[in-house]
């Protein structure tokens, strides 16, 4: 248990060190990323695994998406957000047998993901993903769309333009 927690604790000071230097940077170095842009279209394809690394990368896809870099170029960019994987264990209304931290983790994830919606970003969980992982498609939070492959809706939203963002 020692050893995971190290690793957790290891991966989120790299993660929130690379956030850091990536939105200090970013403002510089973005708009030169986006000049010339008219609009803005990515596709996350998120696979992340880890319940705070997930936390952090929902709140990083939404910051984004508000940012003033994006609305430079466009008013309405056009974000999805694709749960594959061990990621949609954690997009349900389930509580059960989790401990108290993990319980407030998954809060902060069901409000982000509220948040995410309100603002025009798409949701959609990989059914597929949720049979393997035994996820009763029922208990996903309401704003999420149901997909049957994940993976074919990343390959339909880069064939329609938008750029892959992976998060694994």
């Amino acid at each position: 248990m020692k050893k995971r927690s190290k690793s957790t604790i290891a991966s989120l000071i790299f993660l929130i060190g690379l956030l850091s230097t990536a939105s200090v940077g970013f403002t510089s170095q973005g708009d030169d990323a986006l000049k010339g842009l008219k609009s803005v279209k990515a596709v996350f394809d998120f696979r992340v695994g880890n319940l705070k690394v997930a936390t952090v990368l929902l709140d990083a896809i939404h910051d984004t998406y508000k940012g003033k870099d994006i609305a430079a170029v466009t008013k309405k960019p056009e974000f999805v957000v694709v749960f594959l994987g061990p990621a949609v264990k954690f997009i349900t209304n389930v509580r059960e047998g989790v401990s108290p931290e993990d319980h407030k983790m998954l809060d902060a994830i069901a409000g982000r993901i509220s948040e995410m919606a309100q603002d025009g970003i798409q949701l959609e969980i990989c059914l597929f993903a949720a049979r393997m992982l035994n996820v009763d498609p029922a208990t996903v939070l309401p704003e999420i769309k149901h997909t049957e492959n994940g993976v074919i809706s990343l390959i339909g939203y880069q064939a329609k333009g938008f750029s892959l963002v992976p998060f694994y």
